[in-house]
């Protein structure tokens, strides 16, 4: 038996990406465990759109691929972080802004927001080839190291590798394709391939308000159309498996079998261990900031709360003394539905420079980032999973993190909580532990004592173990 993974995501999400998200970074060492596991069992595949097929793909060219986005370093960046501006002004302020001055408010309005769109759109290309350009890049230096497969080899065609038996695992982001049910109902159909997923979340569906309406449509769409082929179900955590029951219920539609929660693991690649040591290896953009600041580590994106974070910051520079207020790093590209944040952070000076973002940190930055904090913040509002809860516990540095969703899963006992919409309760529990240092060393020691990382591999044999149980 043959557990074919489809990879194609991957492969699409470096076009437009230079570091990998929590998903990218989920999935692959899923993957790696997996082959840990069953390395005669565990194959991967892309889509051949031409022929509407699957093809297999070799895992170093997988490998290759994942190392050109964890290994990309930001060069000739100012230390200390990169400071956001919002775009310039469109058009010029002569004539033309004066004529449009002139125009009633109910056509103004409405032209002035196409001309943003129309704009947004041009931009978004831009930044859309650059991208695609980078990766090709990534990719000609990854065959160049002798990383990858022969250069224009053409993998197998599923509809004939596999046997019957065979199971397609869907453990990425592949909903990028709109036509994705069409694709696994034409090979279910030619090659007898059953089919599991993971979901990692339901947040287009359930809080779309946090998503753009194009992905909202796109993920909507996918979803409803490719349910209904999926045998087996997994997801990520206890309420992205109640979030998706409630969605079958819904829609009305029977799972063939209950949905798996599997067991987390903690951290990725080789973990707090691969951390510099010494001064010296610690890259240039951590060493120029204030030591023990607070950590913030995510996407910087409305459903990440970074605005509760930035509030809180300016109530604690009214109640203590500004010198005994951390700095507070924001660690993360700076993503969607943020613009308002970001100029308010503009306009008050970044609290007087107590607000710093250190955009697209690389593994090593991460890591150095961890491990110089003084604790970190994840104040989301809705999350499937909440990996950097898990990463801050496994580098000992307790974790001020939201009390919604999934993420008292990921903390366990070594958090201490707050309503995401509850500024003057998470304040309080920033000051107690700003103001009480040796509480703060007490609760590092039992998390020290009494944390248990959870190994990849026990994700791999826990899926591996309900499909074959099942089958």
């Amino acid at each position: 038996m043959t557990y074919w993974i489809d990879v194609e995501d991957l492969f699409e999400y470096v076009l437009v990406s230079r570091r990998p998200s929590g998903i990218q970074r989920l999935s692959f060492e899923l993957y790696r465990a997996l082959i840990a596991q069953r390395p005669g069992e565990i194959a991967f595949c892309r889509h051949d759109r031409l022929r509407g097929t699957l093809r297999s793909v070799a895992w170093a060219e997988v490998e290759a691929l994942f190392g050109s986005l964890t290994g990309h370093s930001l060069t000739g960046q100012q230390a200390g972080g990169t400071r956001w501006a919002p775009p310039p002004p469109l058009g010029k302020a002569g004539r033309t802004r004066r004529i449009a001055s002139r125009l009633p408010a109910d056509i103004r309005v409405p032209l002035g927001e196409a001309v943003r769109q129309q704009t947004a759109a041009l931009r978004a290309g831009l930044r859309a080839g650059q991208g695609a350009l980078k990766a090709t890049l990534r990719l000609v230096r990854a065959r160049k190291a002798g990383n990858d497969p022969a250069p224009g080899s053409v993998g197998q065609d599923l509809t004939e590798a596999a046997q019957p038996g065979d199971m397609l695992l869907v453990l990425g982001s592949p909903w990028f394709r709109t036509d994705y049910a069409d694709l696994l109902g034409r090979m279910r159909q030619r090659s007898g391939l059953g089919v599991a997923m993971l979901v990692y979340d339901l947040i287009p569906l359930s809080r779309p308000e946090y998503c753009d309406p194009g992905l909202v449509r796109t993920f909507r769409a996918w979803f409803a159309s490719t349910m209904p082929l999926v045998d087996r179900f997994f997801a990520i955590s206890r309420a992205t498996a109640r979030d998706l029951e409630r969605y079958a219920q819904a829609s009305g539609l029977r799972l063939r079998h209950p949905v798996v929660v599997l067991p987390i693991g903690t951290g990725f690649g080789d973990g707090p261990a691969a951390l510099p040591g010494g001064p010296a290896g610690v890259p240039p953009r951590v060493a120029a900031l204030q030591p023990g600041f607070v950590l913030v580590v995510s996407t910087i994106e409305a459903r990440k709360n970074h605005l509760l974070a930035f509030r809180a910051w300016r109530r604690l520079l009214e109640i203590l003394p500004p010198e005994q207020v951390p700095t507070l790093v924001f660690a993360g590209h700076v993503g969607w539905m943020v613009a308002d944040l970001m100029q308010q952070l503009e306009n008050c000076g970044w609290l007087g420079g107590k607000v710093v973002v250190v955009d697209d940190p690389t593994d090593a930055e991460l890591a150095a980032l961890y491990a110089g904090c003084r604790f970190t913040m994840f104040p989301s509002h809705y999350e499937g999973w909440g990996l950097p809860v898990t990463e801050s516990l496994s580098f000992g540095k307790i974790c001020i993190a939201s009390s919604a969703t999934s993420v008292p899963e990921a903390g366990g006992p070594f958090c201490l909580y707050h309503d995401p919409e509850n500024v003057l309760e998470a304040v309080a529990i920033l000051r107690r532990l700003i103001t009480h240092p040796a509480e703060l060393a007490e609760m590092e020691a039992r998390l020290r004592r009494d944390f248990r990382p959870t190994p990849w591999s026990a994700t791999a044999v826990a899926l591996l173990g309900s499909l074959e149980e099942e089958a």
